[in-house]
């Protein structure tokens, strides 16, 4: 007998499946290809249940399987291209204990609510866990403002829709080493920001948890919020103290943007490891409702 050649063997057998929500399922003289001589009946099950997209399965019965030297009739489809990330970049500050983000907000206290030891009397010799508890303002680390932070019926945090936070096409406005601290509308202006996360590099991230950070930091001004919301940008992001002049109680730039719905993430850090444009950004809040800001891990990737 000619001995078979690769991709010419094919497996053909009884099944029956039954479901754990109800129901079962029977096929007679069933076929599918394999590429070894032989296959299990547990792969065999599983090659099943995948092929056919089954949900739900509970048992899964092989009945008088055969291999059988025949050419595979399955066609392999060409592969869907991969987007190769090749850089991943972390843009936010470590949370840690005693930190303070702001002046006049309490840093927070990071604690064990059950440590190791402890754990050790609830579970089996050799065993652990730990369970941390945080207690920390909202505004603490790199941060996400949504639109209940400045609007008392404006989108809290559960309602901020994912297409405003995640995998955004992005840009980086480099105002860094300006001898004036306040970012206009002309600094934004050679910029194609539509759809984009526009995240604006001061370079005062250099300044995080010493004094200078907090005073005379850079910002941006009502024209810029409004030319960016014109523009519409999907989210404006900034590695400074505050996207507002904290000079006076005015905050144009948070009513500007976060009245039209706009996110804006505060405290960045690293924006200098990015390219100006071509790159993926993301920065996703816990999902809290009846809370305006909470800390993210905002991050790049390209």
């Amino acid at each position: 007998m000619k001995a078979a050649k690769p991709g010419d063997r094919r497996v053909r057998f009884d099944f029956e499946i039954e479901f754990s929500n109800g129901g079962a399922l029977q096929g007679q003289d069933f076929r599918l290809d394999i590429e070894a001589e032989d296959i299990t009946d547990e792969d065999l099950a599983t090659h099943l249940v995948r092929d056919l997209s089954l949900l739900m399965v509970g048992a899964v019965r092989i009945r008088n399987k055969e291999i059988v030297h025949e050419r595979h009739k399955k066609r392999n489809a060409a592969p869907e291209p991969v987007r190769e990330v090749r850089n991943r970049i972390d843009l936010s500050h470590t949370v840690e204990d005693g930190m303070i983000t702001y002046r006049g907000l309490p840093a927070p206290v990071i604690c064990d609510f059950l440590s190791r030891e402890d754990s050790r009397s609830h579970y089996a010799p050799g065993t652990e866990f730990v369970i941390g508890r945080i207690d920390m303002c909202s505004n603490t680390g790199t941060y996400v403002d949504s639109p209940f932070h400045r609007y008392a019926d404006g989108a809290d945090l559960a309602d901020l829709p994912l297409d405003r936070l995640a995998d955004l096409d992005a840009i980086v406005v480099d105002v860094s080493g300006s001898a004036d601290r306040a970012v206009d509308r002309a600094h934004f202006l050679p910029y194609d920001v539509r759809g984009k996360a526009v995240l604006v590099h001061t370079g005062w991230d250099r300044h995080w948890r010493t004094d200078t950070y907090f005073a005379n930091h850079p910002f941006l001004t009502e024209a810029a919020a409004r030319h960016l919301l014109d523009e519409n940008a999907a989210m404006v992001g900034i590695d400074s103290l505050n996207i507002d002049d904290t000079a006076d109680g005015q905050r144009p730039v948070h009513s500007t943007l976060l009245g039209a719905g706009v996110p804006i993430c505060e405290h960045m850090t690293n924006l200098s490891a990015l390219p100006a444009a071509g790159f993926r950004f993301s920065a996703v809040p816990v999902k809290v409702r009846g809370m305006g800001t909470f800390p993210v891990r905002a991050y790049a990737i390209w």
